[in-house]
């Protein structure tokens, strides 16, 4: 299966969507509506707690649940505001919520908090930025809010991009106005198959294949349960496994059969090359400590350059922390996701 293609499907009676790419398993998204509150989209208007000291944030009461924010300038207690779900919760913990909301669509992103017209980097040619700039400043005219326009809008019709621009300006103007009132969901979290049509559209596929059974058709069924073991094969005997525990993400390298220098560093750098990708599809996120294979220190500078590079451009926020006294190397991954496992029962967060 060469190719970019977009497969809109069902697994295990859940809508879910996923981006194959030459074959290979890039993104998954797998409904999780019967397992979470609100998931990370959604926009809720809520009620401030009160203050709590060394929380580091404060507690807003949302419709049957409770958030948690860390913007607490200008806040009192009792006062309404509108909050977006920006992550998944950790057990027992309170959903992370931001007051930064951001309206998306496929073209266009309006940015309340966020004031002026800015086009995608990824959108180079500079007659194109500057015909772009137009189009969003004619939609944006009297606006108070922010616009990004994504790199899907290169080449788009213009017509076409302030249609997407208006739905959006006026959905977000709408959501404004409505601050006044109890706690209440205003704009639900996007499900698989639209999130997919939003953010998977650029560069376009070169298929989209739909239908109940399109997983199956595309092998992507089988795709998912690889992702539903730990054990992750490497070039040659090289391996790694990744085991969510409940403090954090343990990841272990291992060379194999070989267990030369030469071996180590090798399965280290392919090892550095995948996990962004594991992460990403099993869900994962929070502290992550990798304990790579055995090689000599003059090596790790080599090895976080190839850290770097791989996670550069993940859409979940990381931070790679670096190493400990005791050799392993420390990541911080956002929980933008459920994880895989437990969202389809195999398994403990």
């Amino acid at each position: 299966m060469k190719g970019r293609v977009v497969v809109l499907g069902t697994y295990r009676g859940r809508e879910a969507a996923a981006l194959v790419v030459d074959g290979r398993l890039e993104d998954l998204l797998v409904e999780a509506a019967d397992e979470v509150d609100f998931a990370p989209g959604a926009i809720l208007r809520g009620t401030v707690d009160r203050q709590m000291k060394g929380q580091g944030g404060v507690f807003v009461r949302l419709p049957g649940t409770r958030g948690f924010l860390r913007e607490t300038g200008g806040l009192s207690s009792g006062q309404q505001i509108l909050v977006q779900v920006a992550g998944h919760a950790e057990p027992g913990k309170a959903l992370p919520v931001s007051t930064r909301l951001l309206f998306k669509s496929r073209l266009a992103i309006v940015t309340p908090a966020a004031p002026g017209l800015n086009v995608s980097r990824r959108i180079r040619d500079a007659e194109e930025r500057a015909r772009l700039e137009e189009i969003a400043a004619l939609a944006m005219a009297g606006s108070t809010s922010g616009l990004i326009l994504r790199s899907a809008a290169e080449g788009s019709e213009a017509e076409e991009i302030a249609a997407d621009i208006a739905e959006m300006r006026e959905l977000a103007e709408a959501v404004l106005a409505d601050v006044s009132g109890a706690p209440e969901l205003l704009v639900d979290a996007p499900g698989p198959h639209e999130e997919a049509w939003r953010d998977w559209s650029d560069p376009a596929p070169d298929e989209i294949a739909e239908g109940a059974d399109a997983f199956a058709r595309h092998g992507v069924e089988e795709m998912i349960d690889a992702l539903l073991t730990p054990v992750v094969l490497l070039s040659g005997s090289a391996h790694m496994a990744i085991e969510p525990t409940r403090a954090l993400i343990a990841v272990d390298v291992n060379t194999g059969a070989d267990t030369s220098p030469a071996a180590g560093l090798k399965a280290n750098i392919a090892a550095a090359r995948e996990l962004p990708r594991q992460l990403r599809l099993r869900g994962l996120g929070g502290q992550v400590t990798v304990d790579f294979a055995p090689m000599p220190k003059r090596d790790r500078a080599t090895l976080d350059q190839q850290l770097r590079a791989a996670f550069k451009g993940e859409a979940a926020e990381t931070s790679l922390a670096g190493w400990t006294p005791l050799g392993n190397f420390e990541i911080q991954r956002k929980r933008d996701r459920r994880p895989l496992a437990a969202l389809l029962g195999e398994g403990a967060e």
